[in-house]
């Protein structure tokens, strides 16, 4: 039986936990409870939307827990610049972060036109 640790998308957007978890332990210890912490819940929501959507009985319901995930995905974007602009991340580690999150925003959308696309 296929699970969502058998999506590509879901086993990415668990990898750009990790490297979240990483990059940001070096962030300023008063952002803790701030940034830090804005960045980590949205990282996670991620991965965790798709799989308790992936859990669920329809397309429908699958649908709309990856739309969740993608604003989930979005609202990270905004974090990570945030923090770029505060010089909380290099250049270098943002570009790379919003890379990875683009890749993720397309693998979802991705799903979510092929889930549109069966139900028919």
């Amino acid at each position: 039986m296929k699970t969502h640790r058998d999506l590509k998308v879901w086993n990415n957007s668990i990898d750009l936990v990790t490297k979240i978890y990483k990059i940001t332990s070096d962030f300023p210890k008063e952002e803790l409870f701030g940034i830090t912490s804005q960045i980590r819940r949205a990282a996670v929501s991620i991965p965790s939307n798709i799989a308790e959507g992936a859990a669920r009985t329809s397309r429908k319901e699958f649908s709309k827990f990856l739309s969740i995930a993608l604003g989930s995905a979005s609202e990270m974007e905004t974090q990570l610049i945030i923090s770029r602009n505060l010089n909380y991340l290099t250049d270098k580690d943002s570009e790379y972060l919003i890379n990875e999150l683009t890749t993720i925003q397309k693998m979802i959308l991705g799903l979510m036109k092929n889930l549109k696309s069966t139900d028919h």
